[in-house]
């Protein structure tokens, strides 16, 4: 697979009907490996080794309801009460970030109320912080490390 801006993890992969397949260690089973997912694995590892969020707070590629459509986020980070730190939105290294992008994360928001939101391709990264008051998310250089 292509080299991600992420630091080198590893990986357990399976190969089973001419596809190859890569453990996740949140769901805790095999996946396709696709390119999407490849961007998805090294973001969950990035998560946990480089920022220290528990294996316990993270959810992977859940179902969510937004005017009445449905729709699927990659990662969700809990905060120990249980409401949401972190939206991750993983997209193929083929795939630009732009506007559009964040208008996706931000409409995921809407109904998930988080604190922070990163898009990356594997390539780029971007995060921001949610201003609920002003309605609008301010850029960030880096994500906030796990506080206990």
């Amino acid at each position: 697979m292509q080299k991600l801006n992420f630091p080198t993890y590893s990986f357990r992969f399976k190969s089973s009907e001419n596809k190859i397949s890569i453990f996740d260690s949140i769901r805790k089973k095999f996946v396709v490996l696709q390119p999407e997912e490849w961007v998805r694995q090294n973001c969950i590892q990035f998560l946990i080794t480089q920022k220290g969020y528990p294996i316990s707070l993270i959810n992977v590629e859940k179902e969510l309801i937004i005017n009445s459509l449905k729709k699927r986020y990659d990662i969700v980070v809990f905060n120990n009460d249980g409401s949401i730190h972190l939206i991750v939105e993983c997209k193929s290294t083929k795939i630009d970030i732009n506007q559009d992008t964040f208008d996706q994360i931000a409409r995921y928001n809407l109904s998930l109320n988080a604190n922070f939101l990163m898009v990356t391709n594997g390539l780029n990264h971007y995060y921001c912080q949610m201003d609920f008051i002003n309605e609008c998310y301010n850029f960030m250089t880096d994500l906030p490390d796990y506080k206990k």
